[in-house]
């Protein structure tokens, strides 16, 4: 197969390996990624990490500001490609392109589909406290994530997962299944299957609010899934007795009631951290922090420095 290969964040490397590992059976023309885009201090220029290895591997390179745009259909359609393939991409591709190639487009998608359509599924099966999620391959159709699935890898949650390491595992499922899907697809034994209507959920772009944490509005176990469903970006918020943190690290003790406070107050700290009363049954403990402008630490550590005492306020920062 001749592809024309479309990815911008890690999540796609497994698959771009995978279809360069796969050797003369599958042959990559381009690869299509964002343009460097400003980031860190002096908000220097910096690659995409599909950019960074498709130079090393001595690809031609595309970067599109918009993929829609003259003249990069034209470009893209010159190459003849046998099939695009997306992979954490970023943008949306029109139709037009969808149906220049005689395989169309097939897309990686880390989720169950329908559940997760979607920019963020990693993020969102972890917010929401799934216990299974996975990766499918999907002809592309100009709608978002609605195309039939091809192949399924299915992939169990952890409890201590963040979207860094349960994107990992996916990503490397997804390397192995879009070989697969391309070996197939080309020897004609590939099957489709149409996505079902029911059970679909959306998977916003996740934001900062998504990481605010209100420990008078929500339960432990709701806050330690946010904690890990938007570590290590846009990341988890909590207001200490007045003092924003970004939250590293916490666990839930979920049972009696530690204490009689009220929901938003810090219950005790020891050397484990600080312990916070919720809105549900249970506390929960902050085991990691950072302060703003300082280095991470741990709870206890900073709690010491800060003083802080059993019933000052915890609550949500400001957005």
């Amino acid at each position: 197969m001749r592809i024309l290969f479309f990815g911008t964040s890690s999540f796609a490397l497994p698959a771009l390996q995978a279809l360069r590992d796969s050797g003369p059976r599958h042959e990559i023309l381009a690869v299509v990624t964002q343009p460097d885009r400003p980031s860190g201090r002096g908000l220097k220029a910096h690659a995409s990490p599909v950019k960074e290895l498709a130079l090393a591997f001595g690809y031609r390179i595309l970067q599109p500001e918009r993929v829609r745009l003259k003249p990069f259909p034209d470009e893209a359609a010159a190459l003849s490609a046998d099939v695009l393939v997306v992979v954490s991409f970023g943008q949306i591709i029109p139709r037009r392109m969808l149906e220049q190639p005689r395989f169309g487009g097939v897309n990686v998608h880390a989720s169950l589909l329908p559940r997760w359509r979607g920019a963020a599924p990693i993020h969102h099966a972890l917010i929401a406290g799934d216990t299974e999620t996975g990766v499918a391959t999907m002809r592309m159709e100009a709608t978002l994530d609605t195309g039939p699935t091809f192949l399924v890898a299915r992939e169990p949650i952890r409890s201590d997962d963040t979207v860094d390491s349960l994107g990992s595992r996916l990503a490397a499922l997804g390397g192995d299944l879009i070989v697969r899907t391309l070996d197939a697809l080309e020897a004609g034994t590939l099957a489709e299957s149409p996505q079902p209507s029911e059970g679909m959920t959306y998977a916003s772009p996740v934001t900062r609010a998504d990481g605010l944490l209100d420990p008078s509005r929500q339960s432990a176990v709701e806050m330690e899934r946010r904690i890990r469903g938007t570590s290590p970006r846009p990341g988890a918020f909590i207001a200490v007795a007045g003092r924003n943190l970004r939250v590293l690290a916490a666990s839930t003790d979920v049972g009696d009631e530690w204490s009689e406070l009220p929901p938003g107050r810090v219950v005790a700290t020891n050397r484990d951290g600080v312990l916070v009363s919720t809105a549900g049954n249970g506390t929960l403990l902050l085991r990691r922090v950072q302060a703003e402008n300082k280095a991470p630490m741990a709870a206890a550590d900073w709690a010491r420095g800060a003083r802080v005492m059993a019933g000052d306020p915890v609550s949500a920062p400001d957005p």
